[in-house]
């Protein structure tokens, strides 16, 4: 997330491990596929990523636009003015719940500096606004209330605070007096405060350490912090260096820190050994935009599907209004997205990817012995599969239908009749003789 444009910018005894043992904690970046912590997320697929502050007013984009299209003096008194009196937590969270999202992650604080709880370390908070509500405290509450998992997006760097080396616009200026070990502090301390007063966390979620003041040291210390204050937490790779840019993969080793990777406004790559969770915005941009070109249902739903094939998760960002409240198209796009997954989530939830690779006619999942094949776009005859040590016995189609399966040496063959296609995503359900993912992983 280098450009402005698509930047968002998503027991005793273990915690003395975390302490103990850091090493064998950044380890645990190279292998988190097999950590039981890792479990509820990657078998919950789909979360709601929510990027909001008083930039909303000016319906630019968070952070970025400090010091840009807004003069960060402008920016930085937005807040005086915020007052969303129609916001209700328990709202924006049955509308996830609907969504069929299972978590949601909200920004805590963004690049721009400004804190949406009610911190003891600094006066720029939500609680100085004309609003002086905790909205961390609503929607994490709300969360608990309707079985949703509550997590939070963070900002490494800090374009306000003057102990910060870089500030507005884009990290572009340097501040006069800076002192980053004394902003170090300050970091771990407002997250102790929100893992302390908020958790526990499902996710945090960092972002902002492409710039130089941070680095490897200062990411593995502070995930050596975050996980000794909650050693079940899942943490991204944005916590250390390396990323590879919008990609947002990170070459695993004992000294890069981080449990998933981060591709950003793309889907990941097809990989099964290495966890990771696409964050795309449902608009362009990340906070909210008046009349900001939104995407098709079907293009949030091929997102979905797609992120699932590739073995990885979906995070959707909304950007709420000033007002407090989701945009109503925005709403609707969700709900949509929800119905679909009422009646099709069992080839999503708690699914792997694969095991046939990602191809021009879609994506597979599987679960046990099924395999989903899901197939977005009908190439000219059928969908050829490869080969595989695994035996078709039955092959049923999602929603209704005949589907017809031919299984030979040279692989599996395909075929749907027009009628009983469907418009979005014709799923066929392939029920083998032994696991999915086991048995047809050599097929690729």
């Amino acid at each position: 997330m280098n450009t402005p444009r698509i930047r968002h910018l998503a027991g005793p005894c273990a915690l003395v491990l975390a302490l103990l043992l850091p090493c064998a904690a950044l380890r645990s970046g190279a292998a988190a596929e097999t950590e039981p912590r890792l479990d509820w997320w990657r078998e919950a697929r789909f979360g709601l990523f929510i990027h909001w502050g008083p930039v909303s007013l000016k319906g630019t984009e968070i952070g970025w636009s400090r010091g840009a299209q807004v003069p960060a003096e402008t920016y930085d008194r937005l807040y005086r003015e915020f007052n969303p009196t129609r916001f209700d937590a328990d709202a924006w969270v049955r509308l996830a719940k609907t969504a069929g999202m299972k978590y949601i992650v909200f920004t805590s604080k963004h690049h721009d500096g400004f804190c949406m709880w009610d911190t003891r370390f600094t006066d720029y908070n939500i609680m100085k606004s004309p609003f002086r509500r905790d909205v961390l405290r609503e929607l994490a509450d709300a969360c608990k209330r309707h079985g949703i998992v509550f997590c939070l997006y963070h900002s490494i760097c800090d374009w306000y605070h003057p102990d910060y080396p870089l500030g507005s616009p884009g990290g572009k200026t340097a501040k006069p007096n800076p002192n980053m070990d004394r902003y170090n502090q300050f970091l771990k301390n407002q997250l102790a405060e929100l893992i302390r007063n908020y958790g526990p966390l499902g996710i945090l979620w960092f972002d902002g350490e492409w710039e130089k003041p941070w680095n490897r040291e200062r990411g593995a210390d502070l995930y050596r912090h975050v996980r000794g204050l909650q050693p079940n937490i899942i943490i991204n790779n944005r916590v250390g260096v390396g990323r590879e840019g919008m990609a947002g993969t990170t070459a695993q080793s004992e000294v890069n820190a981080g449990d998933y990777d981060t591709p950003e406004q793309q889907v990941g790559r097809f990989n099964t050994t290495r966890p990771w969770e696409s964050c795309i915005t449902i608009c362009q941009q990340w906070a909210w935009k008046p009349e900001d070109t939104m995407k098709s249902l079907a293009e949030c739903l091929h997102t979905l599907i797609t992120c699932a094939g590739g073995d990885g998760n979906l995070l959707l960002n909304v950007g709420p209004m000033p007002t407090g409240e989701i945009e109503a198209r925005q709403a609707e796009r969700l709900k949509e997205m929800g119905a679909w997954l009422a009646k099709n989530g069992p080839s999503i939830y708690g699914t792997r990817g694969g095991p046939f690779p990602p191809a021009d006619w879609g994506v597979s999942t599987c679960r046990g012995n099924t395999a989903f094949v899901h197939v977005l776009k009908w190439p000219d005859g059928p969908v050829r599969l490869p080969p595989t040590d695994g035996k078709v016995q039955h092959c049923t189609l999602l929603g209704g239908g005949s589907p017809q399966f031919k299984q030979t040496a040279d692989g599996i063959e395909l075929t749907v009749a027009p009628a009983d296609r469907k418009e979005i995503d014709t799923i066929i359900a392939l029920e083998l003789d032994r696991p999915a993912f086991d048995s047809l992983r050599r097929a690729h």
